[in-house]
This record gives C-alpha cells, sequence and structure tokens, in this order.
C-alpha cells in the first residue's frame, strides 16, 4: 500500500498541482499588494474616499453595512483589472510573439538554366522553354 501512496504522491499531476497550487497563493499576495498599497490609495485620492466601509443604513433595528461590500466589489474589480492588465495581456503578447507561423508551402521553383521564377507545377521554363524535372 505505501509503494501505491507513494507512486501517486510522485505523480507529475500532483506535483505540478502542487506546485501550481503554492505559487498561485503566492501571486495572489502580490496583487493583493498591489491593489491594496497602490490601486486603491491611487482611488482615494480622486475620489477623497478612502474607505467606504462606514457606509451603513439602519432600518428598523438593523444594521446594513453597505459600504463593507462597496470595499469588496471595488478590491475584486482592482484585483480582476489588475491580473488581466499586468499578467493575461503581456502573457497573451509573448505567446502570440514566441509563435511564428510556419512558412507557407512555395508556389514557385527556380530553372536551372536561366534562373527564373517559374510555376511549381510548371515542366517547362516559360523563359528560356527549357524542360524543367
Amino acid at each position: 500500500m505505501f509503494k501505491e501512496f507513494k507512486q501517486f504522491l510522485l505523480r507529475g499531476n500532483v506535483v505540478d498541482l502542487a506546485v501550481g497550487v503554492v505559487i498561485g497563493a503566492a501571486f495572489g499576495t502580490i496583487v493583493t499588494a498591489l491593489v491594496t498599497d497602490l490601486l486603491t490609495p491611487l482611488i482615494a485620492a480622486v475620489a477623497k474616499v478612502p474607505d467606504f466601509g462606514g457606509l451603513s443604513v439602519t432600518l428598523n433595528g438593523s444594521r446594513f453595512m453597505y459600504g463593507h461590500f462597496i470595499n469588496a466589489f471595488i478590491s475584486f474589480l482592482l484585483v480582476a483589472g489588475a491580473v488581466f492588465f499586468f499578467v493575461v495581456k503581456p502573457m497573451n503578447m509573448l505567446i502570440a510573439r514566441s509563435r511564428k507561423e510556419p512558412p507557407a508551402d512555395p508556389t514557385t521553383k527556380k530553372c536551372k538554366e536561366c534562373l527564373s521564377e517559374i510555376p511549381i507545377e510548371a515542366s517547362r521554363c516559360s523563359h528560356c522553354t527549357q524542360v524543367v524535372a
């Protein structure tokens, strides 16, 4: 049973998943720091309201703290925007740059006698009328 468990743990998928989770968690802290330390203060400087957490409404003795929802919603939008613009877009550009389209099939060939370009399916050169193999 221990041997099967060892094989399970050393499978590529389990190791890849573990690495992905660890890297994802570390990246999550970087994105959260970007939003919390840079983007949120930028919005606060423009909107002149640094925190919506204090906004609430009392209805029949119940307090509805809609300010926390606004903070969470803004944070979500900022995280989504940060991930899109700082991760997804650059990765898409790198992938597009690395993809090289395969060269198109040649449509012409050179005549061995006069070195003119002739269609690849031609059996004679249109310039010197030499038979082309």
